[in-house]
């Protein structure tokens, strides 16, 4: 029978670790509530002691550009770490990179984290779901819980840190960036990103073609 995991045991493994509470909840269910175990299982992962580094100020790094096969979307990044050492590494490029392609996939990711998105856009996006449909005749208690849970799911949905890494589903790009964080023992942080799709923007007129015969015919 796996054993009942307690706020006080995940408390303790984030003191030991500086892991994510989510990440020390889900190493104890794994390790049927084995602190040692649980432990072993962050470092190999990676995310032991990366949230005690998230806060340190990363001002080197690199911008790093992807331009998707066809050549009609491309991404600019800029991704932070503390020192140049760590920024002239390969891996740290092919981070880079990777979080590109990400964005490139993830059209719907607009914001590095949920922390970023501007609170008029939480504001809209609240509003939204309280007037649907389906909410209408409910209760108010119970129309603003659901709403809430459907808002944060959204709030995710356009997060790039929330989203599902492409090369491997298991794992999310927070995991993914603590893992770089653990691996060199300095901060790493996504700063910024511009998507850039051709022609988007732009009002483009396609005029039809038979339209078209049409006013050259009575322009004679």
């Amino acid at each position: 029978m796996p054993k009942k995991i307690s706020v006080e045991n995940i408390k303790e493994l984030r003191i030991k670790t500086g892991a994510g509470m989510t990440d020390c909840k889900k190493a104890l269910e794994d390790s049927n509530g084995s602190i040692d175990i649980a432990i072993e299982a962050l470092r190999k992962k990676g995310l032991a002691s990366a949230d005690k580094k998230s806060g340190r100020l990363a001002a080197e790094g690199l911008v790093e550009s992807y331009i998707h096969a066809g050549s009609r979307i491309g991404v600019l990044l800029e991704i932070n770490c503390e020192t140049d050492f760590v920024s002239r590494q390969p891996e740290f490029h092919q981070l880079a990179r990777d979080i590109a392609m990400q964005i490139t996939a993830c059209q719907l990711v607009d914001y590095v984290s949920v922390d970023d998105i501007p609170s008029d856009v939480i504001l809209y996006e609240q509003n939204l779901e309280l007037q649907k449909e389906d909410l209408v005749n409910k209760p108010l208690n119970i129309k603003e819980k659901i709403a809430h849970g459907r808002l944060n799911k959204r709030l995710k949905e356009i997060s790039l840190m929330n989203q599902n890494f492409i090369k491997q589903t298991d794992i999310t790009v927070e995991e993914l960036i603590k893992q770089h964080i653990a691996l060199w023992g300095e901060n790493i942080k996504i700063r910024r990103f511009q998507r850039f799709i051709l022609g988007e923007g732009l009002n483009i007129k396609k005029n039809d073609f038979t339209d078209e015969v049409s006013r050259m015919i009575k322009n004679k």
